[in-house]
């Protein structure tokens, strides 16, 4: 076993801890310090480093019951044997379902106060949708905070950079309706999600395997939300029925005053699901990569072929471009949730070669939007959207480039998954980066119309 391989293992186990467990940040950071120690300790004896690391964890779960059910969890692997041999039945002081609860409600409280601040019934502000983000996504973060029992300093870490955000959409002289309101809106909760990264990893962003596991919970938790929201769909559409007879403004009222607000509650309800139902994911991760990557590589192929073939890329207008833009996302994000399925030691095989197929596809289609996108700047000029759009697909492009060479060399060279992985999670920070420029540099750019 490799020294990345082995790092590889320490990271799911601390991921696995810190996500199960009630322990703090630093105390699960104490426990890999004493497993590290142990490694290094049964290498100087002599034991190769797989032995070494099945060991230690085995003498970590005597003491430790989230270790133990670490390795009860995952079945069939050698250490599983070894730590479960004369343990006791692991034993879990919370699943966190009473502080996801008060969190979600709280969210679900925000969203009400705010639409009541704002005018609702009568009217929707503007106003409500630039700061969607900020009404919801710092309860999932004070969630994570309190589950990883964070000190109170990087509690204040994590609040940054909402309270910046804030400032920033609340401040700016927005004009109402305008292109640059509705980019920030879009945007803004891109951000946010991006800063969800540090509360939820315990602080831990320089570790490429927590940000590889802040990439899978997101993916994750994209399943849950959706399950939750075509659960909530049928809630609604059967009280609607139920109550048919009384008018169908009573059913109405009821659906206007409940859906954002349990909206609001089911972002966190879905994160603390992730975390308590992991093994159900678990199973459900790699069923959906592999339905769905082939699908999308097919339809991504065809489309590429379709277009050069027919040399129809010069009529793509804004709707067609945006369209193309989603779905570049989309395979991005199915890209990266795959690689965080993915078993780092597990040699290439036909599914890695699938998504090579469906990034150079993206990648060609890219190519084609930046064309299609900088003719139309040439002939109209820039806009908040077209500048907006331009840096997305640029930073799609490296992106994609990056990731079909380094798939390629996978595939061809024998190089390591470690570093295409590596340049994912690496890369995150640039996505951010672009996001929280359209949401603080458009704006002035273009005199906040």
């Amino acid at each position: 076993m490799t020294v990345s391989a082995v790092e590889a293992q320490i990271a799911e186990w601390r991921g696995f801890v810190a996500r199960d467990s009630v322990l703090a940040a630093d105390e699960v950071e104490e426990l890999e310090a004493h497993l590290r120690e142990q490694i290094a300790e049964l290498e100087a004896a002599g034991l190769a480093a797989d032995e070494a690391f099945l060991v230690a964890v085995k003498r970590m779960g005597s003491i430790d019951a989230v270790s133990r059910e670490f390795a009860r969890e995952h079945s069939g692997r050698l250490w599983k044997q070894l730590v479960l041999a004369g343990g006791a039945p692991a034993t879990r002081t919370s699943n966190g379902m009473v502080a996801a609860l008060a969190f979600a409600v709280a969210a679900a409280v925000s969203v009400l106060l705010a639409r009541l601040a704002t005018g609702f019934p009568e009217e929707e502000s503007t106003w409500l949708v630039r700061n969607a983000g900020l009404l919801v996504l710092p309860f999932l973060a004070g969630f994570f905070a309190y589950r990883r029992r964070l000190p109170a300093r990087r509690w204040l870490v994590a609040a940054v950079p909402f309270v910046l955000a804030a400032g920033v959409v609340n401040l700016y002289p927005f004009d109402a309706g305008g292109s640059t309101e509705l980019l920030v809106a879009a945007h803004l909760p891109v951000v946010l999600w991006f800063a969800l990264a540090h509360p939820y990893t315990g602080g831990d962003l320089r570790s490429h395997e927590r940000r590889m596991d802040f990439v899978r919970f997101t993916g994750e938790w994209f399943i849950y939300y959706v399950l939750l929201a075509l659960g909530g769909g049928v809630l609604m559409g059967l009280t609607s029925l139920i109550l048919e007879p009384m008018g169908a403004d009573v059913a109405e009222r009821i659906i206007e005053w409940v859906v954002p607000s349990g909206a609001a509650g089911a972002v966190v309800v879905a994160a603390w699901l992730v975390e308590s139902k992991q093994r159900v994911v678990e199973n459900m991760a790699p069923v959906l990569t592999m339905v769905f990557t082939p699908l999308f590589a097919v339809m991504l192929a065809g489309a590429a072929i379709v277009y050069v073939a027919t040399g129809i890329m010069g009529d793509f207008d804004r709707e067609l471009l945006g369209a193309f833009d989603a779905l570049l996302v989309v395979v991005l994000g199915l890209v990266l949730y795959g690689l965080s399925a993915r078993e780092p030691a597990a040699p290439p095989g036909w599914m890695d070669r699938i998504q090579l197929v469906a990034v150079a596809c993206a990648l060609v289609l890219d190519g084609m939007v930046l064309a299609s996108m900088l003719a139309r700047i040439g002939e109209l000029g820039f806009t908040p959207n077209r500048a907006a759009a331009l840096g997305l697909n640029l930073v799609l492009l490296v992106n994609l480039a990056g990731a079909a060479w380094l798939s390629a060399r996978f595939l061809t060279a024998g190089a390591g998954v470690n570093r295409l992985e590596r340049w994912q999670t690496g890369y995150l920070p640039v996505f951010a980066v672009w996001a929280a420029a359209v949401v603080v540099v458009l704006p002035p750019l273009f005199a906040f119309a």
